[in-house]
């Protein structure tokens, strides 16, 4: 990895107005097309909250790592432990004018790496994404399969449609 551009550094709660603007600049452009503009509103309030972030830091133990180009953050991955052989990506997003330069393939290496310096091997990392979601093809590329799917009721009665894809770690 050491022929990238980019920087990787794990994130503390000092750093979540530099995810939150993250998400805010491509959680929308990502999904506008998949769900309603409601449900974007709900999601980032739900995920993306500064209470909602920190939780996820300091009780539900995501991890964060943010990719830096030049010194500007352009993309982020988190990873969740949940269960001795198992954890979940629970996001990674790339910013818009950044998408195409590899560095989505650089943050879902550094997950890996993360999780298996972190992890009890052999383990699975699963991901919940949406099935209309473009992203899909990405994640093929990076080695995982779709193992099942499922609709998921976030609450106000919205839903995900998601497949679980899995990576064998």
């Amino acid at each position: 990895m050491n022929d990238t551009p980019f920087v990787i550094a794990e994130a503390t709660p000092d750093d979540i107005g530099v995810i939150r603007e993250i998400a805010w600049k491509t959680f929308p452009a990502t999904y506008r097309s998949i769900i309603s503009d409601e449900q974007i509103a709900y999601m980032m309030e739900w995920m993306y909250s500064e209470a909602s972030l920190l939780r996820q830091m300091t009780i539900d133990h995501h991890t964060y790592l943010i990719a830096y180009l030049d010194g500007k953050a352009v993309g982020y991955v988190s990873v969740e432990p949940q269960g001795r052989h198992l954890w979940h990506l629970q996001k990674l997003y790339v910013l818009p004018e950044y998408q195409g330069s590899h560095c989505g393939n650089f943050l879902f290496r550094h997950a890996t790496d993360y999780i298996r310096t972190h992890g009890e091997l052999p383990c699975k990392m699963e991901l919940n994404v949406n099935r209309n979601n473009k992203a899909l093809d990405f994640y093929y590329r990076m080695g995982m399969r779709k193992d099942r799917q499922g609709d998921f009721d976030i609450g106000n009665g919205f839903f995900m449609n998601d497949y679980i894809m899995v990576l064998d770690i």
